[in-house]
């Protein structure tokens, strides 16, 4: 017999996120007027924060960050090896590749032309901004300045030891390590390679799995950092914050009905108003589960029988494109490491911004396509360039709609792909 608490409805994950991100958001507003205002003492507000919000959003940002350095490699390598397997299929597999890397790095730099142009984490007051570096971490200062460019960079990727810059999280000989790797794992016999396949992907899902207990903890975590922020700087960094995810889905919006548009006319000789009417059940799948992979069956389906993509490239392209072509994860980080420079005061030269496309490629390509899944991966492109890791605090209350956005992205991306390869191979598109 069902018990009537049984039959109640519950709130999903992402709805109690969104709640407590309000919650905490006013909870703090309203500490920092009342502080303002003389009515509570300003030294009992950090003592809350010291010894109670602070310590449970560091957990949950802990969590988060444990997770970066497995889960990029593991990512990047089998990403790699899957891309070596497919090599064997020729013409197929490199049109796929580098269309999946042009749609991706555009989409980066989108997001970087938006915020250079933009600036929406710009005209803070630089008291607010020293306030807000002390309050993630006391050393945050002396990373300004920290972001350079150089070829002593590229001699650096290549690392001595690897294991020390896991430790240090130094992302990009990592990522190189993962990739060199990758390689060396598609090339030996097939059966010690595949043990070592399964490890990767058995590891993958270990981590991927842990984002998802840290993801638990977000309807609590989140008020907390967000609480935290406000409390500090009241309604400034609830302006910067709202600007920001208005530029994010600006950015969404330009890439789906202005690139992608681009790309079916002249890529795929297809009218785009009826490529967005056939595949809307799949835009509107992502968008409520912010999950490619969860949504693979439903691109797939459409995009055998409503556009009709052969089932050989079908099968094919977008099964590697949900776990490699990420072009809202590529544009939402570029958005998001450029934002956060400009909350902390932190200048970033041209050439940092072109590594910080370089990093948002190669991180999507690692992302997993789970809910989510470029947290862990973005806070160590945070990292690379020089701006505290934990500032991912500021956008964390606010990535569960922007991660809705993004995968529609992603996913429309993939069927993109598809269309454009499907018209190349000669396969003409059902109108």
């Amino acid at each position: 017999m069902v018990s009537p608490n049984d039959a109640r409805p519950r709130l999903s994950q992402h709805t109690l996120i969104l709640l407590s991100l309000v919650a905490g958001g006013v909870a703090g507003l309203a500490v920092n007027l009342l502080v303002s205002a003389g009515w509570i003492d300003a030294d009992r507000v950090a003592w809350v924060v010291r010894n109670l919000t602070r310590p449970l959003g560091q957990i949950f940002l802990n969590m988060l960050f444990m997770v970066v350095i497995p889960l990029v490699f593991c990512s990047l390598a089998l990403g790699v090896v899957n891309l070596g397997k497919v090599g064997k299929l020729g013409r197929l597999s490199v049109k796929t590749f580098f269309y999946f890397v042009a749609t991706t790095a555009a989409s980066a730099t989108l997001g970087l032309l938006l915020v250079n142009v933009f600036r929406p984490g710009a005209g803070f007051d630089p008291a607010a901004q020293a306030r807000l570096m002390e309050s993630f971490r006391s050393e945050a200062a002396q990373k300004v300045g920290m972001a350079t460019f150089s070829i002593d960079m590229f001699v650096e990727i290549v690392s001595r030891n690897p294991f020390r810059d896991a430790v240090e999280t130094k992302m990009l000989p990592v990522i190189f390590f993962a990739v060199v790797f990758g390689v060396a794992l598609s090339r030996i016999q097939v059966e010690p390679a595949q043990a070592v396949v399964r490890l990767l992907e058995g590891v993958g899902d270990v981590m991927v799995t842990i984002v998802g207990f840290a993801m638990r903890l977000a309807p609590l975590a989140v008020p907390a950092l967000i609480f935290n922020v406000t409390s500090l700087l009241g309604w400034a960094i609830l302006k910067q914050l709202a600007f920001f995810t208005a530029l994010v889905f600006a950015g969404y919006i330009v890439h789906l009905f202005g690139t992608y548009s681009l790309l079916v006319r002249l890529g795929a000789a297809y009218p785009p108003r009826l490529f967005f009417k056939k595949i809307t059940p799949v835009m509107v799948t992502a968008f409520t589960t912010s999950s490619s992979n969860a949504t693979l069956p439903t691109t797939i389906k459409h995009a055998q029988e409503d556009l009709g993509v052969p089932p050989h490239i079908a099968g094919f392209v977008l099964p590697l494109g949900a776990t490699t072509n990420m072009n809202g994860t590529s544009l939402f980080e570029g958005v998001v490491v450029l934002f956060l420079a400009q909350v902390f005061g932190i200048e970033l030269a041209l050439g940092t911004q072109v590594l910080v496309v370089i990093l948002a490629v190669l991180t999507a390509i690692g992302a997993a396509g789970v809910p989510s899944g470029a947290i862990p991966l973005l806070v160590g492109v945070l990292e690379t360039v020089g701006i505290p890791g934990e500032g991912i605090a500021i956008i964390i209350g606010v990535d569960r709609i922007l991660d809705m956005g993004r995968t529609v992205l992603n996913v429309t991306g993939d069927v993109t792909a598809a269309c454009f390869i499907a018209r190349s191979e000669g396969f003409p598109l059902k109108r």
